[in-house]
């Protein structure tokens, strides 16, 4: 959880993905993993928001469109209790596509050369399908946001940094009180333990990527243990 909080927070993420594919690896309850992760990814988002804004990267324009939409989209998916197979291939498909962007992620680092500003009605639609299953697995919505801002021009590296670590803590909230608002989440008495591991990887972490690249092969180490969790996630 440490390590994970650290390499994800070093890019503004949360690290939900690889919360859940910790619980997953270690057999906890289905039930169980959604409220777990986004709890321990509100604090690590919360942390990354701050140190990435304190580095001046924050774009509120980039930001607004994604989140207005997204937040009470991120409620009604954090109030669905899915059917625990349901809930186990869903999460298993979003770890091996985390997995894949982790990998493909390793390798980038310089700042794109153009960068303009994206249709609002077009980053309000990518916001609300992304708050939805933002809700409905418990992860933050970083990991499918930073690609989308990247690959469209609409952002570069740390910009994109920036906005995602907010986009998740919103998201992360919103669909944490969804679940306790409908008596869909329940959180274990270990949960003090694993929050003081990600808050100690999140800060270092979000210090070290608020001023430099993330490692490389941290980033190819948690993308083969994504890929192990949710390969386990669907098909045991």
């Amino acid at each position: 959880m440490l390590v994970a909080a650290f390499a994800y927070a070093s890019v503004g993420h949360g690290g939900a993905s690889a919360y859940i594919a910790a619980l997953a690896l270690a057999g906890a309850a289905p039930a169980q993993m959604r409220p777990i992760a986004l709890l321990l990814n509100i604090l690590v988002s919360a942390i990354a928001t701050w140190k990435f804004q304190r580095a001046g990267y924050f774009r509120w324009r980039l930001f607004w469109p994604f989140a207005v939409v997204s937040i009470p989209l991120a409620f009604v998916g954090g109030a669905i209790a899915l059917p625990g197979h349901a809930y186990k291939v869903l999460v298993g498909v979003v770890l091996v596509y985390a997995a894949w962007q982790l990998w493909r992620s390793a390798r980038a680092g310089e700042e794109m050369r153009e960068v303009r500003e994206p249709p609002i009605a077009r980053a309000m639609a990518i916001g609300a399908s992304l708050g939805l299953l933002s809700g409905l697995t418990g992860v933050g919505g970083g990991i499918f946001l930073s690609p989308v801002l990247l690959m469209l021009g609409w952002a570069g590296t740390k910009q994109t940094s920036a906005v995602a670590a907010p986009f998740i803590l919103v998201n992360s909230v919103a669909g944490l009180a969804g679940g306790f608002a409908m008596r869909a989440a329940s959180v274990p008495t270990y949960i003090a333990l694993l929050a003081a591991a990600v808050l100690a990887g999140g800060w270092f972490g979000a210090e070290y990527g608020s001023r430099r690249f993330a490692n490389p092969l941290v980033r190819r180490i948690l993308a083969v243990v994504l890929a192990a969790a949710g390969a386990k996630m669907i098909f045991v």
